[in-house]
């Protein structure tokens, strides 16, 4: 892995591919890291420079100075792109929260966008898990975030995925590292109490959002795992109504990660949509 200096944070990058083929921008979920794109790289980086981030205050990554909000997580994402040297317009693909940030991104420079894919992402109803929604009980949720370990992780990790065979040693090491990262704690509350509280995801920013996406109709891919414990799974739904224009697909036994639990299939659905816009 790679870092880049963006506004004086140290960001955390993974790159693979041709630089000079078209570029795909991978983004990951709350609290989490690159590593949930890892499985992609080898499916797109024979045509694509296909770029994988850390996003501020997650990961690996250092936060920005400014509070965490999904405009800043945006600005730091092109801010990022910037400092790598890539100025075109990108393939964006965000993962949950990464899929709040990549359409908050289209809203704010859709020139710089050149297809979007949402993979079971935030941003479509107030509906989330409860463990979530503990995180805005004051005090309470400093002290959870606190408290992943090696016992505690585990059963995070397993809410992620339907098969289970995922949450290898690996992973939990992963995640644990991450938790223990100074900005980990203040950066995820920051971005649970901005997006929401005890009562689910909060209507407002949603609405605000998905207004500012009317009319931008580039080429969009929607997709989720039937059996996601994070986001359930008829919020595609919504998504498509905010997405007339887009195609979708329900991973059938599937958790919060399809882009891990089902990598070809994955691949095999997005790929023809970027190829069709380079054709």
């Amino acid at each position: 892995m790679n870092h880049v200096d963006v506004r004086g944070s140290r960001i955390r990058f993974h790159e693979s591919g041709d630089p000079a083929a078209p570029p795909v921008v991978l983004l990951h979920g709350i609290g989490r890291s690159l590593e949930d794109w890892s499985p992609q790289h080898a499916r797109f980086d024979d045509s694509y420079r296909v770029i994988s981030i850390d996003m501020p205050g997650f990961g690996l990554s250092q936060r920005l100075p400014a509070p965490t909000t999904l405009p800043v997580l945006a600005d730091g994402v092109w801010a990022t792109l910037d400092a790598l040297g890539e100025t075109r317009p990108v393939h964006l693909m965000g993962n949950s929260l990464g899929g709040a940030v990549s359409m908050t991104m289209l809203a704010s420079s859709p020139e710089r966008v050149t297809t979007l894919t949402l993979v079971n992402s935030a941003g479509f109803g107030k509906e989330v898990t409860w463990a979530l929604r503990i995180l805005a009980v004051p005090g309470l949720g400093r002290q959870m975030l606190r408290r992943i370990d090696e016992r505690t992780a585990p059963r995070v990790e397993r809410t992620l995925f339907r098969d289970r065979a995922l949450v290898t040693p690996e992973r939990v090491e992963m995640a644990i590292r991450i938790a223990r990262q100074p900005d980990f704690a203040p950066v995820y509350l920051e971005v649970a109490k901005a997006l929401g509280g005890f009562r689910g995801v909060a209507p407002a920013w949603r609405s605000r959002l998905l207004s500012s996406l009317a009319g931008l109709e580039k080429p969009t891919m929607i997709v989720w795992g039937e059996r996601d414990l994070i986001l359930p799974s008829h919020h595609l739904a919504a998504a498509l109504a905010a997405f007339p224009h887009a195609k979708s697909h329900m991973f059938p036994d599937t958790g919060h990660m399809p882009q891990i639990e089902r990598p070809d299939d994955f691949a095999g659905l997005v790929r023809p949509m970027l190829a069709s816009v380079a054709a």
